[in-house]
């Protein structure tokens, strides 16, 4: 049996690599705060959705099979959970029984295997009946297809039949077991045979039955050991079967707890931004050529989840390979590269996305090149730093992969910073990679700026006439300056900044 809730095709997988820039990619993006959302406390959810977020999708077919089954997930939350619970228990409850931890004999195989059988089918009864009573409420292909195989794989027949047969393996008319005589009289071809229903006529004393019969001395140690030997051989091919029976029911409860882990971490953040009224929408996927995206109200979920702060953006970069962001200080230029780097992943792995309508290329993987604090072991500088990393990404990245950069080579001055910048820019986009960069230099910025690109979008983070900050990026051309001096009017006050505007006695204005 296989769920099939997360691909098509192939089960979900512990053994799935996780991008080798996935430490940069959870520092950068703050993915700590999103998986902890979708967490909740329980640490095996944190698990499943760390490998979901960061192994991304990139056929925009998969990614709408995943939305679908989000969706039903999001109009059946309870039924969803009660699924997840039911394969929970299966899994804790196959644990919790008795294991022969002295004796690993085919006796104590099977006396646990149909333990844990009972235990198995009675969970199973339990899917089935939610299939039976909510299946025609749920929509998606892939329930629609789960739904149908619990219901084929798992008739009242099929269930009757394996409860007869639980029953039959606790022998509790004896074992009866046939063998035949081999070299030197020793036994062979030991088959474990299906007793006949007994009748009336065996249950009256004084009748006999035909055959044989030898009774064990009772302190004939070498008997009973010489009996328990046979019994074992008898049992050792349907002990095998049990316990391969189990293995296969338990793989099953496995993988399903693992793919609707996924969904219960999506309901979970789901619920957390309800509680700070943060909309949603499912994105559209297109194919990675011609890029697209667009999108309304986009906001940085793990800004909203961690403060409840959330302000919009609106994006039309449809066709654009290089996005320059720039303007005032504290303007949410940072905060904006986080959210589209966040919506690039949650849609790639098949979440809603932060905002009311997103609709973007897929890409190959994404990259981030933040500045860093000053290397503690005094190493490297900030600059030697900063071109390692982007030799170790130069390795990596490729064809419509998705880089967003963050002040990067704003360690060293302005006209080098912006060379450097601006030659990486340059041939990475043209190899067709996709790139935000948010940058002070405004020599980089007022460079790309006039070579008047099509392909280059400009954003500008927006600042009033009073220097007011609404952390929103309309386009706009780069400005030489950012404001600094708004903050600092800010933090030590007006007449402060007066002040420092005067030149001191003695120095020229």
């Amino acid at each position: 049996m296989k769920a099939f809730l997360m691909y098509r095709d192939k089960d979900v997988g512990p053994e799935q690599e996780l991008p080798s820039n996935e430490d940069a990619l959870t520092q950068d993006l703050e993915l700590e705060t999103l998986l902890r959302a979708m967490a909740a406390g329980d640490q095996f959810l944190w698990d499943t959705a760390r490998r979901a977020v960061l192994c991304s999708l990139t056929d925009p077919a998969e990614i709408t099979y995943r939305q679908e089954i989000l969706a039903d997930c999001l109009e059946h939350p309870d039924v969803v959970r009660d699924m997840y619970q039911i394969a929970l228990d299966a899994i804790l409850g196959e644990k919790r029984v008795f294991s022969g931890l002295f004796r690993d004999s085919p006796e104590t195989i099977l006396y646990r295997s149909r333990q844990v059988l009972e235990l198995f089918i009675g969970q199973l009864r339990k899917l089935r009946q939610v299939a039976d009573t909510h299946a025609a409420a749920f929509r998606s292909e892939g329930f629609a297809r789960f739904f149908g195989m619990l219901a084929k794989e798992l008739g009242d027949a099929y269930l009757q039949e394996i409860g007869d047969h639980l029953t039959e393996l606790a022998f509790k008319r004896g074992v009866l077991i046939s063998a035949g005589l081999g070299k030197g009289n020793k036994g062979v071809d030991y088959v474990l045979r299906k007793q006949r229903d007994q009748g009336w006529k065996d249950r009256i004393p004084g009748v006999s039955r035909q055959g044989y019969t030898f009774y064990v001395p009772e302190r004939d140690e070498g008997g009973f050991k010489a009996l328990s030997d046979l019994r074992s051989r008898g049992l050792n091919l349907v002990a095998n079967a049990a316990a391969q029976s189990n293995d296969h029911i338990l793989s099953f409860f496995t993988m399903l707890r693992a793919e609707l882990g996924f969904y219960i971490g999506c309901l979970n953040l789901r619920d957390r931004l309800a509680g700070k009224a943060g909309p949603t929408c499912f994105p559209e996927p297109v194919p990675a050529e011609p890029y697209a995206l667009r999108c309304r109200g986009l906001y940085d979920v793990c800004l909203a989840l961690a403060t409840g702060e959330q302000v919009g953006n609106d994006v039309a970069a449809d066709g654009k390979r290089l996005v320059v962001i720039t303007g005032a200080n504290q303007g949410g230029k940072s905060t904006f590269l986080r959210s589209v780097g966040l919506a690039h992943l949650m849609m790639q792995c098949g979440m809603f996305v932060p905002a009311t309508s997103m609709r973007a290329s897929v890409c190959a993987g994404v990259f981030t090149h933040y500045k860093r604090e000053e290397d503690a072991t005094m190493t490297n500088g900030k600059f030697d730093e900063e071109l390692s990393r982007m030799s170790d990404i130069a390795g990596l990245i490729g064809r419509d992969c998705l880089l967003l950069c963050n002040e990067s080579f704003a360690s060293t001055n302005e006209r080098e910073g912006s060379e450097i910048a601006r030659q990486i820019v340059h041939a990475l986009v043209e190899a067709g990679v996709r790139i935000f960069f948010v940058t002070h230099l405004f020599d980089l910025a007022h460079g790309l700026y006039l070579e008047g690109s099509d392909s280059t979008l400009f954003l500008r983070a927006e600042r009033r006439s009073d220097g007011t900050r609404t952390f929103r990026l309309p386009e706009g051309e780069p400005l030489p300056t950012s404001f600094g001096e708004d903050l600092y009017t800010r933090i030590f006050g007006a007449d402060s900044a007066a002040a420092s505007a005067q030149p001191a006695a003695g120095q020229p204005g």
